[in-house]
């Protein structure tokens, strides 16, 4: 049962991943006053699938010099990464009202919960932050085993980026744990739920703010992709890397994306749920689980446009502007915030 979730699971992300690099083309056109892609299939909704063809026939070209072991562990390195956390992601409430031990593959006799999480661990923010974090080291080891000055640049580049916003998002996640007394995902959802604000956005606006910028500083999306800065450093880490490779590093970028809207929705927006849903559908049954889930598509999609419409609106900064940022302003605020949460959660429990 549990290969069936993460077989679907990962398919469901892969699919959302494929369209959101095509809905970012299409939507970059249009702001730009271009078409965008719309030459293979109705609309242009087979180019994904193209450029999955182009990326596996194209000349796979390999650095003379390169540390080939590393070289080749890398783009793996950061697109199991960015695909782990998948398996504590809540994509939706627990089905109840059915009896689903009939199933081919059993979920045991008499069982009558089929939960739309893989695994539910107590820890799942810690889970979430912890692998997320390993993946710079893929970014840092492409830019070192390349060989290349502009590849070490941007793997440097990269390492301090994410070190420094990494204490700025662990900081503004603190707001919603401790407004729910818990860091499993599910756990806070249900927080949000029983909470008089239902969504945790309405009472740590700040944090949700200092967490949406960290997460682009973490994703290496504009205005914060001095990592791979086409017009310094060619394309950054991964000027060295090709083909299937490079297509691995280009999954991990959106996976990644993919990622930070989840965490964001669970964290600010209440996951699943949707205010006053329990009205219209018995909580538990199968239209109740759809409409959830469907919401839960629907908010991870906003947060994705966003980052798309960003990158369409703002410049890059410089390197110095984007550190001076992250350790003179977003940390204190972030620092600032968990006071004032702090304060607020032992008020209201005295």
């Amino acid at each position: 049962m549990y290969l069936v979730g993460v077989v679907i699971a990962f398919q469901m992300v892969l699919m959302i991943v494929a369209y959101t690099v095509l809905a970012e083309r299409k939507v970059l056109g249009w702001i730009q006053g271009r078409i965008g892609p719309n030459r293979v299939g109705p609309w242009g909704v087979l180019q994904p699938f193209a450029d999955l063809l182009k990326f596996i026939f194209k000349e796979d070209l390999v650095p003379d010099k390169s540390t080939k072991f590393i070289y080749y562990l890398a783009p793996l390195v950061a697109l199991t990464c960015a695909l782990m956390p998948m398996v504590v992601y809540p994509f939706g409430p627990a089905i109840t009202t059915i009896d689903w031990s009939f199933l081919p593959w059993g979920l045991g006799d008499g069982v009558h919960v089929l939960p739309l999480t893989i695994s539910q661990i107590d820890v799942g923010v810690l889970y979430v932050l912890g692998i997320t974090s390993v993946g710079v080291y893929g970014i840092a080891l492409a830019g070192w085993s390349s060989n290349s000055k502009y590849s070490l640049m941007g793997g440097l580049r990269s390492s301090a980026q994410m070190i420094s916003y990494e204490l700025a998002m662990g900081a503004s996640v603190l707001g919603a744990v401790m407004l729910a007394g818990s860091l499993d995902l599910n756990g806070i959802i249900f927080a949000q739920i029983w909470s008089p604000f239902k969504w945790f956005i309405i009472p740590q606006f700040l944090g949700f703010v200092i967490f949406m910028i960290a997460a682009f500083a973490e994703t290496n999306r504009v205005p914060f992709d001095l990592p791979e800065a086409e017009t310094e450093l060619v394309a950054g880490f991964h000027t060295e890397y090709s083909a299937l490779k490079f297509a691995l590093f280009f999954m991990a970028e959106y996976v990644n994306m993919f990622t930070v809207s989840v965490m964001a929705t669970v964290l600010f927006l209440g996951g699943w749920y949707v205010p006053g849903l329990g009205h219209l559908f018995e909580p538990g049954s199968i239209p109740y689980a759809i409409v959830s889930h469907a919401a839960f598509i629907a908010k991870i999609i906003f947060f994705l446009f966003v980052y798309i419409w960003i990158r369409g609106t703002l410049p890059r900064f410089r390197f110095d502007q984007l550190m001076n940022f992250g350790w003179k302003f977003l940390l204190p605020a972030a620092l600032l915030n968990v006071i004032l949460t702090i304060a607020v959660v032992y008020f209201l429990n005295v």
